[in-house]
């Protein structure tokens, strides 16, 4: 059953002056003053322990309901109904400034923060504001709190800021001016209002009073703002005002029903009760924690004195002032020697004994504390004495001694429970001294759990001491993560905070054990910093360091401000350690958390912030890399680094204008470094003239074999190579190239190479010219796009979108893309096409005639395959597409590259009658010269000298172009060009009409329609039959010698239009035309030649008749044109220039030939005898012969036949009329 608590009604003193109602009392830190103010308008400055009055303050034009005092004294905050609020000299109550209109309604609460930063003001008119105390200014937007304010309160830490209103409690931070939380509390009775609001010292916990719907206190846990406990109940109105003690240990409510109570805050239970004649309206407890002062409506204000029992404990020991203080600042001598001053004076003091006992045991004299605690109990018997006795046994390791000492000391307690606790605590701080620690502590908790009358906070403070002191035991004995965790408990324990003034509370502890409680929250979180990080918990280190500045107040943090950057300094040094090795594993994500705890700790070091832009530009963090790089030039502006980051950052960024400045003041910082090894880091870059140079260089070299000429797909406009490179200039793609060769000179040429093949690729187009084409000055100087889609216009639009929508700046139509009005240029375009072509990065090619089909057949029809210029342009491309009519592509075959549909390249290859392969991976030259003339036997020119024109590029061959000089001339100075340059005669095998350029050539391009004869091959059985045959004849000599003679001729070749070709050569012993009737134009001849069988040969022209019987002046021969293959030797010319068979039988395998001249040592039977051998048997075979007649100047004409001549030699014997080896001047 609780006690029934009579109330007190007569206060040990009444403050008289107001004239009005008191509506708000404040005191004073120096607990020598008190301010209050009034309905009466004024404020009053109150001497405490005289009870005068020493000032009366006016300014107000209105009730003053709020004042306030800040923690130092130095000001006084008063608010009036009106909404004003004066700022008064709080030494002198003098006003500070004029009054301000800080609301529009009342001004319900004042509080000064706990650094004395800012003052707080709540109005009703649903607003708080927050004001500078250094300008006195409105310090940020005010708070819109929705309903009426009736209290602000600080937390302990300053941190938040506790609103009540009409509906809701709210918490706000002040930092971030966001609004943490909010709840109903009292307002969630209907009718009910908030009222009061008091913090608990360690900031975990809100009290509040309500309106007299709910004239309760509750309490409200903050971690999860639900209420705790029952409410107290006993007011029967409205609860005005809150306060706690500076101990936090007592609540006074202040109600509307005339009360004053005092609660115990740890049970929640009144211990006493005060009563006014009229209704409370404020309540403070003085600042020494003895009284409560309280005013209302009786105009007065009343001083209650709070129960003894009620107070902080009583002292244990009795000391004077001097000798207390002496102990507890660690003058331990000074301390001795008052105390031994006083024994001298009277040696029966056994109270000084006893404390001199203490001294002793402080300086480890156990020897000297035990005679004096001794000495005590002899003189008189006491509680002192006792437990004087009992430290100094434990000091020499006597526990069980020590203990019994302990339990003598509690007969003189005298039943306070108060003292009987203290005792307890001495008791186990005692033990743990002695090496007790588990024992000590257990103590401790368990006295903390099982007196429900206990000072709970004494108890966590001395479990929170002996922690520490445990985590001191750990960190120096190397076990650090066992120290973290001591130093962890005992700065969590709610006993502590830097705001508790638990040193003065507690400073019992200070004089018998040296305790440092005003520091000690301080050092166990710098120690608890230290042991995570020798613990190599560098997170946990961080995290303890931030909490510890975060908890403190400004002056605390100031006074250990060099340990705050040593310890930050070494933190850093540590993540940026931990960074780098990130760094260097790849690690970018680690490295930037890592980088970034080292920045948040020390952002002086210009290293950190570099590296952490490297790991942040290879994670394409591009805007953060940038901040870090100009972090980086803000630190240290002399050194080049910042400005190589800054570059890098924005090269990335693709902002080049601004990195090309970096770079450049990038190079001038290496330039002018005052050190000889930077400056030599000069050379590891170019300048941007060198690297444009450079560049240019590169892009000469695509454009030689690109067209002069093309148009620009993105603007439309046809460009020249000056007005490409400007266009590349233009580009991001260009300024990127430019800084990166700037700053990678060694590396620049293969990256130039491929960026410059990227830009500058084009695509060419091949067509059938229409009637209305656009030409060179139909475009020059305009938009391809904007001109009037027309007849040609319109297929070179479509063409220059599809290029362009295909990702390409360049196209080329050969309409308009060449200066056929300059000669130079249309004689460089000509000689080049085929290169363009070949080197193009896709040549597209467009049938005006084919009509959309899925079906392949349009392509075979279409007449651009049957065009000269066309051949080169499906040969010369590797990647061609071919589009329909309506700009689709052909058998809607979307495949990157036509040469690769098997279907499309067999209908080409069907149409052509080129080999697929050859279609595919053509390659340009003289090889397979007469194949490559019948590819384009058949084809069709406008102009009549493009048919020898168009094939320049085939051939790899480089002529003047003549328009005018005719289609013969034309095409015999090319076929001379290809004989000339290869020797390969395959291009005079044959049928139809002689040129007038010269006689062994045709006079069209049709006579190689006709395939040349393809003659059978010797097998080798009977090849090796006929060798033996021969050899057996005893005609290896013979064989030699002509092997020797033909391997000697020089090869073919052309001069002035005529030919000079090495033969066999046969002449004719009898010429006999035959006659038939059909024939008008051409006319038969029966032939015979020295050594050949008869044969019969169709000629246009007549040939004389003649026989031996009838001779006729004029030569005659059957010729065997020479080649060298028919020697068996190893072909060394590069493939573009070798020589293709004649039309003879070609020789049968024989891999063990050698190839050796019949000059080298070597057997008699040796490999050339048997390779002259098998020549004879070669030439023993029909070959294909040309017919020449010798001209008056003794060179001679080809006579031109309707069909191959297959002549043949008549036996082996006959072997001598082949020793007639000649070179012959041809016409």
């Amino acid at each position: 059953m609780s006690q029934v608590i009579a109330p007190s009604t007569t206060p040990i003193r009444v403050f008289e002056d107001h004239e009005s109602t008191v509506l708000a009392v404040a005191v004073f830190p120096d607990r020598r003053r008190m301010v209050t103010g009034s309905a009466d308008k004024m404020l009053r400055l109150w001497d405490l322990k005289d009870g005068i009055l020493l000032k009366t303050m006016k300014g107000h034009r209105d009730w003053v309901r709020a004042v306030a005092v800040s923690r130092d004294g130095r000001f006084i905050a008063s608010g009036g109904v009106n909404g004003e609020l004066i700022i008064w000299h709080g030494e002198s109550g003098e006003p500070l400034i004029k009054p301000i209109k800080a609301h529009s309604g009342r001004i319900m609460s004042l509080e000064f923060s706990p650094d004395g930063e800012l003052l707080a003001s709540g109005s009703s008119d649903s607003t708080t504001k927050l004001w500078s105390t250094g300008t006195w200014k409105m310090q940020g937007d005010r708070i819109n709190c929705g309903k009426a304010v009736y209290s602000v309160r600080h937390s302990p830490s300053g941190e938040h800021l506790a609103i009540t209103t009409d509906n809701d409690i709210q918490i706000w931070n002040l930092g971030k001016r966001d609004r943490i939380t909010t709840f109903k509390a009292h307002a969630a009775i209907s009718s009910a209002r908030n009222y009061s609001l008091v913090w608990t010292l360690d900031g975990t916990r809100l009290l509040s009073g309500g309106s007299s719907y709910d004239p309760t206190i509750r309490e409200w846990d903050l971690s999860t703002m639900q209420q705790v406990g029952d409410p107290w109940t006993s007011h029967t109105d409205y609860i005005h005002v809150i306060a706690m003690n500076n101990a936090g240990t007592l609540i006074a409510s202040a109600s509307e029903d005339k009360y004053v109570r005092l609660w115990r805050l740890w049970d929640r239970r009144t211990i006493a009760i005060f009563k006014h004649t009229d209704p409370v309206y404020c309540a403070t407890f003085s600042a020494d924690g003895k009284y409560i002062l309280s005013g209302g409506k009786d105009k007065k204000i009343s001083k209650w004195a709070i129960p003894e029992d009620a107070l902080p404990d009583s002292k244990v020991i009795a000391l004077d002032t001097t000798a207390r203080n002496a102990c507890i600042t660690g003058d331990l001598l000074a301390a001795e020697e008052l105390l031994t001053h006083e024994i001298d004076v009277d040696i029966d003091n056994y109270i000084s004994y006893a404390n001199r006992s203490f001294v002793m045991s402080r300086q480890l004299n156990w020897d000297l504390a035990l005679r004096d605690a001794c000495k005590s109990v002899s003189i008189q018997p006491s509680l002192i004495g006792y437990i004087s006795k009992g430290i100094a046994l434990c000091g020499q390791n006597q526990v069980q001694n020590a203990m019994k000492a302990f339990d003598l000391a509690f007969m003189f307690t005298n039943g306070n429970s108060k003292t009987a606790h203290s005792l307890l605590l001495i008791k186990a701080i005692t033990l743990f001294n002695a090496d007790q620690h588990e024992d000590a502590i257990l103590r401790v908790q368990e006295l903390a759990a099982a007196c429900p009358n206990a000072d709970t906070l004494a108890c966590r403070i001395v479990e929170a001491y002996l922690r520490f002191q445990l985590g001191i035991i750990s960190f120096d004995a190397a076990r650090y993560d066992k120290a973290a965790d001591h130093f962890t408990a005992a700065v969590m324990t709610s006993a502590f905070s830097s705001n508790l003034c638990i040193h003065s509370m507690y400073e019992e502890f200070a004089v018998l054990f040296g305790w440092d409680l005003k520091s000690l929250w301080q050092i166990a979180n710098q120690k608890r910093c230290y042991a995570f990080l020798r613990a190599d918990k560098l997170r946990e280190a961080t995290e303890s360091y931030r909490y510890l500045m975060d908890m403190s107040e400004e002056p605390t943090k100031a006074s250990y401000l060099d340990w705050s950057i040593a310890f930050k300094k070494e933190c850093s040094a540590l993540y940026a350690a931990k960074g780098d090795a990130a760094l260097a594993a790849s690690d970018y994500d680690r490295a930037i958390d890592q980088y970034s705890a080292a920045i948040d700790l020390d952002s002086s070091s210009d290293t950190v912030f570099a590296n952490r832009n490297r790991a942040e530009s290879e994670k394409k963090l591009l805007e953060d890399a940038l901040l870090n790089a100009q972090q980086v030039i803000e630190l240290n502006r002399s050194c080049y680094v910042g400005y190589q980051l800054e570059t890098a950052a924005l090269h990335g960024a693709q902002r080049y204008d601004e990195a090309m400045e970096a770079f450049q003041t990038m190079l001038y910082k290496l330039e002018n470094a005052p050190e000889a090894h930077i400056r030599k880091l000069r050379q590891d870059y170019l300048s941007a003239s060198e690297a444009e140079g450079a560049i240019r260089k590169v892009i000469h070299a695509q454009m030689e074999n690109a067209p002069i000429r093309l148009l620009d797909t993105t603007t439309g406009l046809l460009c020249d190579r000056e007005a490409q490179i400007n266009a590349f200039k233009m580009t991001t793609a260009y300024k990127d190239l430019l800084l990166w060769t700037m700053k990678h000179p060694h590396l620049r040429m293969e990256r130039i190479t491929k960026a410059v093949v990227m830009y500058f690729r084009y695509v060419m187009l091949s067509h059938r010219w229409e009637e209305k084409e656009p030409l060179l000055d139909d475009i020059h100087g305009k938009v391809v796009y904007k001109l009037n889609p027309v007849d040609g216009i319109i297929k070179l639009q479509s063409f220059c979108k599809i290029v362009r929508d295909a990702g390409y700046h360049w196209a080329w139509c050969d309409t308009c893309c060449i200066d056929k009005n300059n000669n130079v240029e249309l004689q460089q375009s000509l000689n080049s096409m085929f290169v363009w072509y070949r080197q193009s990065a896709l040549t597209i090619v467009y049938l005006s005639d084919a009509a959309p089909s899925l079906k392949p057949g349009a392509l075979t029809e279409s007449d651009w395959i049957r065009r000269g210029w066309t051949v080169q342009e499906f040969l010369a491309p590797k990647v061609v597409l071919f589009y329909q009519k309506d700009w689709t592509l052909y058998l809607n075959d979307h495949s990157p590259n036509h040469k690769e549909s098997v279907a499309i390249m067999r209908e080409l290859g069907d149409a052509t009658g080129i080999d697929p392969q050859a279609l595919v991976a053509f390659r340009p030259g003289a090889r397979g010269a007469r194949e490559k003339l019948q590819w384009a036997s058949t084809r069709l020119t406008t102009v009549q000298e493009d048919i020898a024109y168009s094939l320049f590029g085939i051939f790899d061959v480089h002529l003047r172009v003549n328009y005018g000089e005719k289609k013969q001339n034309a095409l015999g100075r090319l076929l001379e060009e290809i004989v000339g340059q290869s020797g390969d005669i395959s291009v005079l095998d044959w049928v139809g009409k002689s040129s007038e350029f010269n006689s062994c050539l045709p006079a069209d391009i049709i006579s190689y329609d006709t395939p040349p004869s393809t003659l059978p091959p010797v097998s080798e059985a009977e090849m090796q039959k006929m060798v033996s045959m021969l050899r057996d004849a005893g005609d290896g000599e013979l064989a030699l010698r002509l092997y020797t003679m033909l391997d000697n001729l020089s090869a073919p070749r052309f001069s002035h239009c005529r030919l000079h070709l090495p033969c066999i050569t046969f002449p004719l012993t009898e010429v006999r035309r035959i006659c038939h009737q059909d024939q008008e134009t051409h006319f038969t001849h029966e032939v015979k030649a020295d050594g050949l069988h008869d044969l019969v040969i169709t000629t246009e022209d007549k040939l004389v008749q003649f026989s031996s019987a009838r001779p006729t002046r004029q030569t005659v021969l059957l010729v065997l044109p020479w080649t060298r293959n028919f020697l068996e030797l190893s072909d060394f010319a590069d493939d573009s220039r070798s020589m293709n068979d004649w039309s003879v039988p070609g020789p049968s395998s024989h891999d063990s030939l050698v190839c050796m001249s019949p000059g080298e040592h070597g057997p008699i039977d040796s490999e050339s005898r048997l390779r002259a051998l098998r020549l004879i048997v070669r030439l023993g075979q029909p070959f294909s012969a040309f017919l020449l007649a010798r001209q008056h100047s003794g060179e001679y004409k080809r006579i031109a036949s309707d069909n191959d001549i297959i002549a043949q030699v008549k036996d082996f014997a006959s072997v001598r009329s082949m020793m007639d080896v000649r070179t012959l001047e041809i016409l």
